[in-house]
Formats: C-alpha cells, structure tokens, sequence
C-alpha cells in the first residue's frame, strides 16, 4: 500500500518554524504536487516524509505503518532531488542499478529494469558514460532512473526537472505521468513551477509560511481558491484583485460597483477583495457573449504585450489595485500592481494610450473576507442555497 498520512506534523528549528501542524491524507496511486513560493516548507514537508528530517511533532505513516521514526532505507521509497548525487567513478549503468544490486536482485531483472529506465528517460547508448561525460539534464535523468527501477511504494521528487532545457521538461513532464500510470505508484513532487503542478498531479497542495492553504483538484484550486492567498499565487499570470467596500447589495469602489446581491456576505463585514483574472475582463464590445457582464469600466491602455496566442493588456483604471503580498514568478514581469489585466485575442486592434471601456464576467468573479483573506463566493450571480434545518 503506497498510501500516506501526516498527522500534526510539525518541523521548528530554534524559533523558526518551517512547517505548522501539516495534515496531510494522500491516497494510493495519487500524484501530489506540492507548491508554494520559496521557503514555505515543501521541501522540509517531503524530507520528513521521506526521513532526512525528523519532525518535531506528529506522526507520519506510509500504509498501515507508522514510520515518523524509521531511516528512509525502511519506509519504501525512492527519491529524486533537484541536487544530483551521482556515484562520479561510476558509469551510467552502474549508478542507475546501483540499489539492485545491494539487495542482490538477479542479473537479468537488473538489466531488464535499467533498459527500460533508460528507454523512458532517453538513455539509450550512454548506459557505459560516466557522469563527466554528461550535461546537467542527462545528470538528473540518470537521478530519475535510479528511483525508476527500484520499484517502490512512493516517490518522493523534489524538483527532478529543474536542470532540463525547455524541450526535454516538457517530454519529461509527459514521461513521468505515464510512467506513474503505469506504475501505479503514490507519487508526491515538490516544484515552483504551476504548470506542472496544474498538468501533472490528481491534487495539488498549497503551502505557505509552513501551513497548508488548500489541497484540491488543480482545476479546483484554480476556479475556486480557499483563500487570497491560493487565488495569488495559482495562475500565471495572477489574480487581478482589487479592494471593495460592501455599500447594501453592491461592492463599491472609486469609480465602479459590482452586483452582490447575490451573495452572502457575513453580518458585519464591510471590506470584500474582489479577484478577477485576465481571461475574464472584456472589452466592452464583447460583453454581449456574456450571460451576466458587469457595469462597464473605463480605463487607458498602458502596456500591450503579445505572447502569441493572445495579447495581454495591462490598463490603468484610476483605481487602486490590492496588493495581496503574493510573490509569484511574474512579480517582476508586466506593469505594476496598479495596472488591471486582460487579455484579448492577437487580432484585437489597440494601441498604447488608448481609452477604452471593459467588462467583467460576474459569473467568474472572486470575492474574499479582506480581514482574514477566505474566500466568500465564486460567482456573484448564482443565489447561494442554504441547506434548511432537517
């Protein structure tokens, strides 16, 4: 049983602590992808499962078994890191069947199970190099191999692909699921890198300062964020948001209201995040193809950036946007926190300096509790049903 558990695991050094009473319940044959910006403690969440870290509180177990206290030689696993560690005396063969042959694993089954490694991962025809005679990228793939073959309950990877070009990370990418397919086997991946968080795994887990924010179907954290800071930092690029006063059934800000007469905002509560993303706001033009637009905006055209498939435009409402403290990969791409941005199809005709008016799709609008960041709704037109007493 390739199953895991983590029970109010906690990880402090001195007066730090780098993970705060994780709970994890991960499934046989699941693929896990564990994200979050750097130093929030994925890494530590994966070495304590994996044993290279003891945890200073809770308990984990693989299975039925409880392994907090076991060396990773016991637990049934096989780990691939980012920092290669390749026996350099060592041909490729040699390092790939390296942990068969200390458990005296019969001569044909080592060569079957590093012949196929070394089809999957593009290794034909090196298997008698040494790591000298390679690049980087054929470094971490002759990592990947060595955990291939030996076949364990769970696969513990902690960015496997970071040292591969552009082309071979997407076929890796690819590669690696298949192979989880057919291996069956739990597999949890820690990376920075969302898309291949949102392409690769059955749920994702998002972590911050060492809590868990959510974990979820990738579609599910996407459309549908627990809280600011999943809907800031899931997607590339981010989350318009901006910051609203709740006036009656409107969200009212400095030159525009959105309806929320449809929502259920809590007695009291008198500030609301809204969050929209890029593929939700229209040009005004465009908002007959919606089944419920909002009111039209104004705003000037500040940067156009074609990416090809689309154009993103970054505009200038002369409204204040929020700033949610989420650092993402894109912070120091585009214009500033106090651009809106949208993107249009490559054909659309704009021009920088341009005056234009949008729309938002308020059936895709994201609201959030600004004092505590938790999400309120995920569509401002649906009527929330509220379950009656029995």
């Amino acid at each position: 049983m390739g199953s895991l558990r983590m029970e109010h695991v906690t990880k402090r050094y001195d007066d730090v602590v780098a993970v705060d009473d994780m709970n994890l319940d991960i499934e046989d044959s699941e693929f896990i992808c564990l994200v979050g910006p750097s130093g929030c403690g994925k890494s530590t969440t994966l070495e304590m499962i994996g044993g290279l870290t003891t945890p200073s509180e809770g308990h984990v177990y693989i299975g039925d078994r409880e392994v907090t206290d076991l060396p990773p030689k016991d637990r049934g696993l096989a780990m691939v890191f980012q920092n290669i560690a390749l026996f350099p005396h060592m041909d490729v063969y040699d390092n790939i069947s390296y942990g068969l042959r200390l458990r005296n694993f019969p001569d044909d089954e080592i060569d079957e199970r590093v012949d196929e490694a070394a089809e999957i991962l593009q290794l034909q025809g090196m298997l008698d190099r040494m790591p000298s005679e390679l690049s980087g990228g054929q470094r971490q793939r002759v990592a990947i191999g060595r955990a291939i073959v030996r076949d364990p309950d769970v696969f513990l990877m902690d960015e496997p692909l970071a040292n591969l070009d552009a082309k071979l990370r997407v076929h890796m990418r690819t590669e690696l699921q298949r192979l989880q397919r057919q291996l069956d086997v739990t597999t949890i991946y820690v990376t920075h890198d969302q898309e291949e968080a949102m392409t690769m795994s059955d749920r994702i887990a998002v972590i911050n300062q060492g809590e868990l924010q959510q974990i979820a179907p990738p579609l599910t954290c996407y459309n549908e964020p627990a809280n600011l800071f999943v809907a800031g930092f899931i997607g590339s690029p981010s989350m318009n948001f901006f910051e609203g006063r709740v006036d009656g059934t409107t969200l009212a800000f400095d030159s525009f209201d959105i309806d929320i007469s449809n929502v259920d905002i809590p007695d009291g509560m008198t500030n609301v995040t809204l969050g929209v993303r890029q593929e939700d706001v229209y040009p005004v033009d465009q908002a007959d193809s919606l089944a419920a637009a909002s009111e039209a905006i104004t705003a000037t055209v500040d940067v156009l950036e074609p990416i090809g498939e689309q154009i993103f435009v970054y505009l200038d409402t002369g409204v204040e946007m929020a700033d949610v403290g989420v650092e993402t990969e894109d912070d120091d791409v585009g214009a500033d926190v106090d651009s809106l941005l949208m993107g249009v199809e490559p054909d659309y005709q704009l021009a920088e300096g341009d005056e234009i008016e949008v729309v938002f799709d308020r059936s895709k609008l994201h609201l959030f509790d600004t004092a505590t960041g938790e999400a309120i709704a995920h569509d401002t037109t649906a009527k929330q049903v509220v379950d009656e007493p029995q």
